[in-house]
């Protein structure tokens, strides 16, 4: 039985902030992460080689064949079939790209030890979608959500929906447990996927392709439109367009979110709104953690990318084209700058280092109301993690 590993490549530092705590694979875009598609491709589970803070959390297994695939890349029935077809000690590649790579265990140590065995190569015949920077991910989300619909919900049932909703279309599947009264649902354009004892409120429209995970909740009058992913348990209020909130996040009241990939435990104060459009409507830049600079998106729409455990204060503003890192307490009613650095505290006014005791204290509490232990390994990631950013603090 081969035994599947999903690696990490360059990607992985154009992705930061939103890989300082997860594998590149852990990262949500359309309704799963990237390699729950892969084990639902797959039909079995996967382990992760990724860096050595983090392998703890995401282990990795060994056997003797191996199948190495990259994280950064969505799977697809075709590009699925061509992995399974390779024989050993042979790399699936798209020009440079290291699609997969099938090892035994022995080649597999070299391989980690950074000494590339000699491989057999193919070229792939499939199209497939790599996720290289952050804006790959609200760039790809609505297709993304199209194709894990019919993932999901081939040949199921959807649960009934309640005569009180308006529904345009037939692309809607509704999970058991799931609460919506009063709403209105148009899937003309694509899906509507609503999950596992999610609760929609009353008064909310939301436009496909569009996804709220298990356990999220849309706050009366919510808009959500196109290519939207409301991870699970997420609370989501104001106006959501073409983003994605990875899981265990807020943004519950009024405001605008655009463009945006917002990462796990983050909470968005009342009124917290984003810019995703330039009033020139040049490509907006965004800062690139690998060039330490602000690149070009080439988009005309980008919005916000925050990373883990950020909070922001009442009626906090980004321009379009923001990063802010992870761990940061964000407030001031004026426009924050285009880049915030992690562990910080503050705003337009300036930012202190937010105390390494203070971060994790408001971890634990944040940990503790969803049940989820915070040991230390959770620790040792905050601190790993906290290093790792000190010259971003400097900027």
């Amino acid at each position: 039985m081969i035994n599947f590993i999903l690696f990490e490549d360059q990607s992985r530092i154009s992705l930061r902030p939103l890989t300082f705590f997860r594998p590149v694979s852990a990262i949500r875009i359309g309704l799963f992460t990237i390699h729950e598609k892969w084990e639902k491709h797959l039909q079995q589970q996967v382990s992760f080689l990724t860096e050595k803070y983090l392998q703890e959390k995401f282990p990795l297994k060994v056997g003797k064949d191996n199948c190495l695939i990259n994280g950064s890349i969505l799977p697809s029935k075709e590009l699925t079939a061509e992995i399974l077809s390779l024989e050993a000690d042979t790399s699936l590649s798209n020009g440079d790209t290291i699609i997969a790579i099938r090892l035994t265990a022995e080649n597999l140590k070299h391989f980690r030890e950074g000494n590339s065995p000699e491989l057999k190569t193919r070229e792939t015949t499939s199209t497939f979608v790599k996720i290289n920077y952050t804006w790959d991910l609200f760039g790809n989300n609505k297709k993304a959500i199209s194709d894990d619909y019919l993932l999901i919900t081939g040949n199921r049932k959807s649960a009934v929906i309640s005569a009180t909703n308006q529904v345009l279309g037939d692309n809607l599947f509704i999970e058991e447990g799931v609460k919506i009264e009063c709403s209105t649902i148009n899937t003309l354009k694509g899906p509507v996927y609503i999950g596992k004892q999610a609760e929609v409120m009353q008064g909310c429209h939301i436009e496909g392709p569009a996804a709220l995970c298990d356990h999220s909740v849309l706050k009366m009058g919510t808009l959500i439109y196109k290519g939207t992913t409301i991870g699970p348990w997420c609370k989501a209020g104001g106006e959501i367009n073409n983003s994605i909130m990875m899981g265990y996040s807020s943004k519950a009241h009024d405001g605008f979110l655009g463009d945006s990939v917002i990462s796990e435990w983050c909470n968005l104060g009342a009124g917290t709104t984003t810019s995703n459009l330039k009033n020139n409507y040049e490509p907006v830049k965004q800062w690139s953690y690998g060039q330490n600079r602000f690149v070009s998106t080439g988009l005309q729409f980008c919005g916000l990318v925050m990373g883990d455990h950020c909070k922001t204060g009442i009626s906090s503003m980004f321009n379009s084209g923001t990063t802010a890192g992870v761990c940061s307490n964000i407030f001031g009613v004026s426009y924050q700058r285009n880049f915030i650095p992690s562990f910080v505290w503050g705003g337009n006014s300036g930012f202190r280092k937010h105390r390494f005791s203070e971060a994790i204290e408001t971890a634990k509490a944040v940990y503790a109301r969803r049940n989820i232990p915070f040991d230390s390994m959770e620790e040792n990631i905050f601190k790993t993690v906290c290093e790792l950013t000190s010259d971003d603090r400097l900027l």
